[in-house]
């Protein structure tokens, strides 16, 4: 069974990057379209950034389209580079991992994933 395991996480001043990695155990990564979603305190979970399994197509939201990059890094893991960051980033990161009817057109949909990370903790602050 597929387990997820993020790392990366931590303290950044606004306008700074983290870079924030994902890997699986049980199975690997490239088996799956793999997502990375966001919670901030007293909001619901979205999805950020998706990935196909082949790497080449990818979706964001608008609002980090152009400062967050979803990456495949080899067979077993996926990274998300976070640049440009702002105080309203901050919150509860994680990975996601596809269904077996995942459907790229709305990857940014959470319904489209069956296995979730524990999620680590961005804060931007200064």
């Amino acid at each position: 069974q597929l387990q997820l395991v993020e790392s990366g996480g931590g303290l950044v001043q606004p306008g700074g990057s983290l870079r924030l990695s994902c890997t699986g155990s049980g199975n690997t990564l490239d088996r799956y379209a793999i997502g990375w979603f966001r919670q901030a305190p007293g909001k619901e979970r979205e999805i950020i950034a998706c990935v196909s399994k082949s790497g080449r197509n990818r979706d964001y939201p608008a609002s980090v389209r152009g400062r967050f990059t979803i990456s495949r890094d080899g067979k077993n893991a996926v990274s998300l580079q976070l640049t440009n960051l702002r105080p309203e980033d901050s919150g509860l990161y994680g990975c996601a991992a596809g269904t077996p009817w995942f459907n790229q057109a709305v990857c940014l949909m959470r319904n489209q994933y069956g296995t979730w990370g524990q999620g680590i903790q961005v804060n931007v602050s200064s």
